[in-house]
């Protein structure tokens, strides 16, 4: 299981448990699942689409951001 963190400017957007995250990278979408390799990645316009811990799909559009995954860790800064 990650734990998710999605933060923008104004307010936390999410933390909790995740199965996965979909997001869009700079060179192109992709998605994060347990024991991911640690990146940092730039993000691009589009939809961070993940699946809670109790298997509900959730969306959110960005104009932007960053990504880090570490130790199934999944931070996100981004603009909405």
């Amino acid at each position: 299981m990650l734990k998710l963190i999605i933060v923008s400017p104004e307010k936390q957007l999410y933390q909790g448990d995740a199965q996965s995250v979909k997001v869009p990278g700079s060179l192109g979408e992709f998605e994060i699942l347990d024991n991911h390799a640690p990146i940092i990645s730039s993000l691009e316009v589009g939809k961070v689409v993940y699946v809670t811990g109790n298997g509900e799909r959730q969306e959110c559009a960005i104009v932007g951001g960053f990504v880090e995954v570490q130790k199934n860790v999944v931070s996100l800064c981004v603009e909405v």
